[in-house]
């Protein structure tokens, strides 16, 4: 969808990894540019003196950062996109990511791209795509002791190294299988290309409407990834005097410790995250760009390999 008109005086916040001085210089190059294009600038209380720029308002970090603001440039990794997430959400304002780190996967641009990013921010020349995300609550004997949110999966894993947890796994309220293992996974599409990947999960298309459940090292002969209903309630317990202690972690980010009998209920967000897009590409070119996926000898229409490059900011 199209983002509505740009207020002149809606301000732009900026989310920098202020532990890489290539973000820094990033970020003061790009407030630079949008202030002499007119465009007011928000910065984080918490990187406001290893940003050091002047002529800047300066917010609180917290739920109401991204309060009335147009965009939320985000200059980093995903990591950082993760953390500037938490506070685009509740705003519902966009997330503009600007790879400064390895993959980048849910960046949109790169590091070159900073001088050209003014024209479209003043006049809103962007699409934005709403992304599913998973609403998370912990229950212990019934009550509801923790909840949480994620954009790309939350994770049920063991807390110490030498045991596994023994996991009882249901959809919609049925239960589905029992698993000696790791931990599970329960992933967005957006995270389908996250943790999840990286434990044997499939690769989801953002247009996709689902969930997924990756188990991790499962020991069981039915313990393949599932993809279930967009509007399936997926439950993670940790069976009664048979397993130790386990961590629940959102995005890699926050974490709860999970008792023997614990209950983790998963479903689909009642809020989404709002992604800027600046480059109409098919999916499928922003894997081969990221993962350089080998794609000689396709002998049908395909971009070439600046079209690819162009699809992902490089």
């Amino acid at each position: 969808m199209s983002p509505p008109p740009a207020d002149p005086a809606a301000p732009v916040l900026l989310v920098a990894h202020t532990g890489r001085q290539a973000a820094v210089r990033s970020t003061q190059l790009l407030v630079d540019h949008l202030r002499d294009g007119g465009v007011p600038v928000r910065v984080l209380d918490a990187e406001a003196a290893e940003l050091d720029v002047a002529g800047v308002e300066v917010v609180e970090s917290g739920p109401g950062a991204a309060s009335g603001a147009r965009l939320v440039i985000v200059l980093g990794g995903d990591g950082t996109l993760l953390r500037a997430a938490e506070l685009a959400r509740p705003a519902g304002t966009p997330l503009l990511g600007v790879n400064l780190g390895h993959v980048g996967f849910l960046a949109e641009a790169e590091r070159d791209d900073l001088s050209t990013l003014l024209d479209r921010i003043v006049h809103a020349r962007y699409d934005v795509e709403e992304r599913t995300t998973l609403d998370v609550r912990v229950l212990r004997d019934g009550d509801e002791v923790y909840r949480t949110w994620a954009l790309n999966e939350a994770s049920v894993e063991k807390a110490e190294r030498e045991r596994m947890l023994e996991l009882m796994v249901g959809v919609d309220g049925h239960p589905l299988s029992r698993w000696g293992c790791d931990g599970v996974v329960c992933a967005t599409p957006t995270g389908s290309t996250a943790y999840a990947f990286s434990c044997g999960g499939p690769v989801v298309w953002p247009e996709v409407d689902a969930l997924l459940v990756v188990p991790i090292s499962a020991h069981a002969l039915f313990a393949r990834p599932l993809v279930v209903a967009p509007d399936s309630s997926i439950t993670v317990q940790l069976v009664p005097d048979r397993t130790t202690h386990g961590v629940m972690w959102c995005d890699g980010r926050r974490a709860v410790e999970l008792a023997p009998g614990a209950r983790v209920e998963v479903c689909r967000g009642e809020l989404p995250v709002l992604l800027a897009r600046l480059h109409p590409h098919p999916f499928s070119d922003r894997l081969v760009a990221k993962f350089g996926l080998p794609v000689q000898g396709w002998r049908g229409q395909v971009a070439d390999d600046k079209e690819i490059d162009d699809a992902v900011g490089g």
